[in-house]
């Protein structure tokens, strides 16, 4: 398997959005990319409030970009703010380095993209990434 393709894109967000619904979180927005960083799928609940689909795209855009899950990209933005800051102006996209999303991995450790997801507290935007990534049969890589 190389590519992320658009059935297991729809099996991460539909399993993340029953792990929401399951648990009783805000409501979610999910962006999902491949390994080249196209969006393979966006989505928003009912009720998401504004702009949550865009700090989801760029939780998954940093993640994949730097090739690193989200709670590294945070630690990095804590310890070096100022490679952050150049590597969101690098990489030509947004970049929002907080928990609440994950790589993708196939089972031979391949990365096939990375899910943000936005809406909640970033520990449960992230529980809902990894329940929907583990619906896939796939490995998410958080950088915890």
């Amino acid at each position: 398997m190389t590519a992320l393709t658009l059935d297991q894109a729809r099996t991460i967000a539909d399993a993340a959005l029953d792990h929401a619904r399951g648990n009783g979180l805000k409501p979610l927005a999910i962006c999902i990319l491949d390994a080249s960083g196209v969006c393979k799928l966006a989505i928003a609940q009912d009720g998401t409030s504004l702009k949550r689909g865009e700090i989801a795209l760029g939780k998954a855009n940093g993640a994949v970009a730097l090739g690193v899950g989200p709670r590294a990209l945070n630690k990095m933005a804590i310890e070096r703010p100022h490679f952050i800051n150049g590597a969101a102006l690098a990489i030509g996209g947004p970049l929002v380095p907080v928990p609440g999303g994950a790589l993708i991995r196939d089972a031979e450790g391949t990365l096939l993209g990375a899910i943000g997801i936005s809406g909640d507290t970033s520990d449960n935007d992230e529980a809902a990434a990894l329940a929907g990534i583990k619906a896939a049969g796939l490995a998410a890589e958080t950088g915890a």
